[in-house]
């Protein structure tokens, strides 16, 4: 098949590139730099059935794929933050645009969403149906609101158009290929432990995440864009293992051997308290479960960022 991927040269989008390459399909790849990695598209140019288009989804693209999976857009506060018009444009805009093609080219859609359309949840394990608790004004809002409006424009689609899409809501995953300042908690905490710097915790360090190592993740989307039934609603993809901020700092300071002190400073607005997928759908719908630890998973990020650091 030839399979369209927005937001090829970032973290997640290389990684699933490459996986579908290594299962036979074609890839066009397609990206606008804003956040991603010329080193990952350099990766992805060693599969003959691999090209690459720079291109800002936030314009239409005239392709024919016959599948569309969509991980455009600034994934990280850092990066999402800084300039929240133009992520808000991605999120939305980006996806009407893709969303026209799939209906122009017959092409099935795969929607990266997130599990901050839930926003700072009052309830926990997150199911699907849970509506969320987000601020539709404070400064994450660009990026939760824009993934929350571009779930709306995709069952839009599916209701008047009869179009074959799926949205996959993505809980923090982590890996190789992660950007050294892309802000998010995992790097964050390696990147500053094999330097010696300090390890900066917002808020008390009580908050959970659920993280999950980026071969999982990958491996449950694939599934999802393969599925040979109709999928109706959203599916969470993630590790429904919790585990607080502060175990994850503990746990990479002890992988790297680390002398770094943890320090403490001000949660951000809106930063969510917790977060846990309930991953039912996704086993009965998928047979998904994520099989990395904890452990495991970033004992391999802590060996990328050694080598990449150098």
């Amino acid at each position: 098949m030839r399979i369209l991927v927005t937001g090829a040269a970032g973290f997640l989008g290389s990684h699933f590139s490459e996986k579908v390459l290594l299962s036979g399909h074609q890839v066009l790849g397609i990206d606008d730099f804003s956040t991603g990695s010329r080193e990952n598209i350099a990766l992805l140019t060693k599969f003959p059935n691999f090209t690459f288009q720079e291109h800002d989804i936030r314009s239409p693209i005239e392709v024919n794929p016959d599948r569309i999976v969509n991980f455009a857009c600034p994934a990280s506060p850092i990066h999402y933050q800084a300039d929240p018009i133009r992520t808000i444009e991605t999120t939305f805009l980006g996806t009407h645009n893709l969303l026209k093609l799939a209906l122009k080219t017959s092409a099935h859609m795969l929607q990266a969403s997130t599990s901050e359309v839930y926003g700072d949840p009052i309830h926990s394990p997150q199911v699907e149906t849970y509506w969320g608790n987000v601020n539709p004004i404070g400064i994450r809002a660009c990026y939760d609101e824009g993934k929350r409006a571009a779930e709306t424009l995709c069952f839009d689609y599916r209701r008047m158009h009869d179009l074959d899409i799926r949205v996959m809501r993505i809980f923090n995953t982590y890996g190789p290929r992660m950007a050294e300042h892309d802000g998010r908690v995992v790097s964050n905490f390696i990147v500053s432990a094999l330097r010696g710097n300090d390890i900066t915790i917002y808020g008390d360090g009580t908050q959970t995440r659920s993280f999950c190592y980026v071969s999982d993740l990958v491996a449950g989307a694939y599934k999802m864009l393969f599925l040979s039934e109709n999928i109706d609603s959203p599916i969470n993809l993630g590790n429904d293992h919790e585990f607080s901020v502060s175990d994850l700092a503990s746990l990479v300071i002890k992988l790297t051997s680390s002398e770094s002190k943890v320090i403490y400073l001000d949660l951000p607005q809106d930063d969510p308290r917790m977060r846990k997928p309930d991953l039912s759908r996704a086993r009965a719908i998928l047979d998904y479960e994520p099989n990395i630890h904890l452990f495991d998973g970033i004992q391999k990020t802590v060996e990328y960022f050694k080598e990449t650091l150098k």
